[in-house]
C-alpha cells in the first residue's frame, strides 16, 4: 500500500509539472473569449481527451471565436467549414483532379485536413456529407479515390448546432451523435460580461491570444492524461452511472423508467473515464475523484440518452435524468 502511495505522490508530482501549460492555455484563451469558462474548460477536456466536441447554442455566442482561438493559440491548423444542403463530400475530404500537364490524377486535399476543424451548423447538410466527416472523426483517415490518407495530429471535430432553427435541417443520427465525447450547451454571458463585450466592440479593441502551445506538447500531454490514475472504485462508480440510465428500477429509480427509451452506450463509459481524466488534468491532480466524473457527467451523457414521447410532452430534459441519477448512485 505504501509503494501506491509512493507511485501516486510521484504521478501527483509529474502531472503538477506537466499541467503548467493549461493554465497558460486557459488564460490565453481569456484575454479573447469575455466569461464562457464552462466552454473554455469543456474544449480543453475534449483537447486532451483526444475526444470530439458538439456545441450547441443560439447564435452569437462564440462558439466559432473560442475554437479559432484555440487553434491561434496552439499554433496550429485551423479549418472553418460551414455546413450547407448543397455541400458534397469531396467539398470536404478532397478530390482527385486531372492534370494535363503531367496526363495523371492528382489529390487535391480538403479543408479536413487541418489540427482543429469547425463544423458549423453539421445538422444543416446532408447524410452523405455528415458520413463522410464520421469516418475523419473515427478513423482519423480519409479516402480520396483508392488511396488513404492519415489526418494531422492533433485532430479535433467541433461541431455547432443551432437549436432553433430545425427547418431544412438534417438531425443527427443518434450513433452519429454518440461520437462525440462531448456535448456542450453554450448558454448566454452574464450582464457583466455582456457589458464588457459590447465595450470591446464599441471601442474596437479585439485581443489575439499569442502562440503559447505547439501540438507537440497536446500529443505528449494527451499520454501523460492516460497515466492520469483511476481506481477500480472509481471505475465501478462510473459503470453504476451508466448503467443507471439503462435500468433506472435496479437503482430505485422507477420514477424515470419511463422517461427513457435508450441508455447510454458503452462509448459512454469510455467517454467518462477519459473525460474525468482529462478533468483530473486540468485542475493538476495525478488521481480521479468522484467530483472530477460529476464534474463532465452532463457534457458526456446528454446526448446519450434518448428521451420517451411522455418525457418530451412532459418537457423532461436529459439534464434531469441526470441529476437523478447521480443522487442516487452510491459515490464511492
Amino acid at each position: 500500500m505504501e509503494n501506491s502511495n509512493v507511485n501516486i505522490k510521484e504521478l501527483n508530482e509529474r502531472i503538477q509539472k506537466e499541467s503548467e501549460f493549461v493554465d497558460i492555455l486557459s488564460l490565453e484563451m481569456g484575454k479573447v473569449i469575455v466569461g464562457q469558462k464552462n466552454l473554455i474548460d469543456n474544449l480543453l477536456i475534449g483537447l486532451l481527451a483526444n475526444g470530439h466536441i458538439l456545441l450547441e447554442g443560439v447564435p452569437g455566442l462564440a462558439k466559432t471565436l473560442a475554437i479559432s482561438t484555440l487553434a491561434e493559440a496552439v499554433d496550429a491548423k485551423f479549418s472553418r467549414i460551414q455546413f450547407t444542403p448543397d455541400l458534397l463530400p469531396a467539398d470536404l475530404v478532397g478530390t482527385l483532379i486531372y492534370s494535363q500537364a503531367k496526363g495523371s490524377f492528382e489529390v487535391h486535399k480538403g479543408p479536413v485536413f487541418a489540427n482543429f476543424i469547425l463544423a458549423d451548423e453539421i445538422n444543416r447538410s446532408p447524410a452523405k456529407v455528415q458520413s463522410a466527416l464520421l469516418e475523419a472523426m473515427q478513423e482519423r483517415q480519409v479516402t480520396i479515390g483508392d488511396m488513404t490518407y492519415p489526418l494531422p495530429n492533433p485532430f479535433l471535430v467541433l461541431a455547432t448546432q443551432n437549436p432553433i432553427e430545425q427547418e431544412g435541417t438534417y438531425p443527427l443520427p443518434e450513433a452519429q451523435v454518440d461520437r462525440f465525447m462531448l456535448k456542450v450547451i453554450v448558454d448566454y454571458p452574464k450582464k457583466e460580461e455582456e457589458r464588457l463585450i459590447v465595450r470591446m466592440n464599441n471601442q474596437g479593441e479585439f485581443p489575439h491570444a499569442q502562440k503559447v502551445v505547439k501540438p507537440e506538447d497536446i500529443v505528449r500531454a494527451r499520454d501523460v492524461v492516460k497515466d492520469v490514475y483511476m481506481d477500480e472504485k472509481i471505475e465501478r462508480y462510473i459503470v453504476d452511472i451508466v448503467y443507471a440510465t439503462r435500468t433506472p428500477k435496479e437503482y430505485g429509480l422507477e420514477d424515470i423508467q419511463g422517461l427513457i427509451s435508450y441508455g447510454a452506450s458503452p462509448r459512454a463509459s469510455i467517454s467518462l473515464s477519459l473525460a474525468s481524466k482529462a478533468y483530473a488534468f486540468i485542475k493538476r491532480r495525478g488521481y480521479v475523484i468522484p467530483e472530477d466524473v460529476r464534474a463532465v457527467c452532463n457534457e458526456v451523457l446528454r446526448h446519450r440518452i434518448g428521451l420517451t414521447y411522455e418525457a418530451e410532452a412532459e418537457n423532461v430534459r436529459s439534464e434531469e435524468i441526470i441529476e437523478k441519477v447521480l443522487n442516487s448512485v452510491i459515490v464511492p
